[in-house]
């Protein structure tokens, strides 16, 4: 605010521990300015029109602090999501679905984000199974990526075999991260997008199995949803991955998505 010049004692109102006197703003010309007495002293209130644009100009920056804290906060949850690059983008709407098979995927990954408030207290686990190239993790990505957008819900996205690349560095002298640390990373999150399970048909090793069931196990037990996506079909599955984890992702309803159509790869919207 400018600097205010009272002007000379004229018509001036006087009420029970204030007076109204006439004063002009630099800025803004004359008003009527309120005089306060308050422990023997006066106090001169400011022109209204300045009080109301410094007032404005706070707002806006308590405005502006909320909207760059609300930034800041959906990058670190983005980052802590570590969706790969190539599919940080990519989202629920911006899957393309040609043939029935493709529009009964994307469906179900859409419904199953529109009730996860339902699905969260149960626990319900989405399953993505079939051929490669065919948009599993488009559909697994936009489902975080949807949840982290528009709710208040964290994701995080792994590949099984990034997981097990951790929690062996995790062993080696002077790690930043314990295996506890790594476990907890990824059955804490209201979502987990886990990848590239079960990769062959071949037999997991015991350190594999061990992992992947404290992993299933850990949200089981917390009743957390997972989204599991593998190239192998239902029927090859619970080879890779063993009973007991299969049990537990079924279990509340759990169910499977086939994808059982060529590769899309190099197609828009795959």
């Amino acid at each position: 605010m400018r600097s205010e010049k009272v002007i000379a004692m004229g018509d001036v109102k006087a009420a029970a521990g204030y007076r109204i006197q006439p004063a002009t703003c630099e800025t803004h010309g004359d008003f009527e300015q309120r005089v306060t007495m308050m422990f023997g002293k006066e106090f001169s209130g400011a022109c209204p029109q300045c009080a109301a644009a410094e007032k404005a100009k706070g707002e806006a920056r308590e405005q502006a602090a909320k909207a760059r804290g609300e930034r800041e906060a959906m990058e670190r949850k983005l980052g802590e999501a570590l969706i790969p690059k190539r599919f940080a983008d990519k989202t629920l709407a911006s899957y393309r679905a040609t043939t029935k098979p493709q529009a009964f995927a994307h469906q179900a990954c859409i419904r199953y984000v529109a009730a996860f408030d339902e699905i969260e207290r149960t626990g319900r686990c989405l399953l993505l199974l079939g051929k490669p190239g065919t948009g599993k993790t488009h559909l697994g990505a936009g489902i975080a990526n949807e949840l982290m957008h528009t709710t208040s819900k964290t994701a995080v996205y792994r590949t099984f075999g990034s997981v097990l690349q951790a929690i062996r560095s995790s062993y080696g002298q002077g790690a930043e991260q314990t295996e506890v640390d790594i476990l907890r990373s990824l059955i804490s999150p209201d979502l987990l997008v886990l990848d590239e399970l079960g990769v062959s048909k071949e037999q997991p090793s015991d350190f594999e199995m061990t992992t992947l069931f404290a992993i299933i196990n850990g949200r089981y037990e917390q009743m957390r949803p997972t989204v599991v996506i593998s190239n192998l079909g239902a029927s090859d599955l619970p080879k890779a991955i063993g009973d007991r984890c299969m049990d537990r992702l079924r279990e509340n309803g759990g169910f499977v998505v086939p994808f059982e159509w060529e590769s899309q790869r190099g197609k828009e919207g795959v």
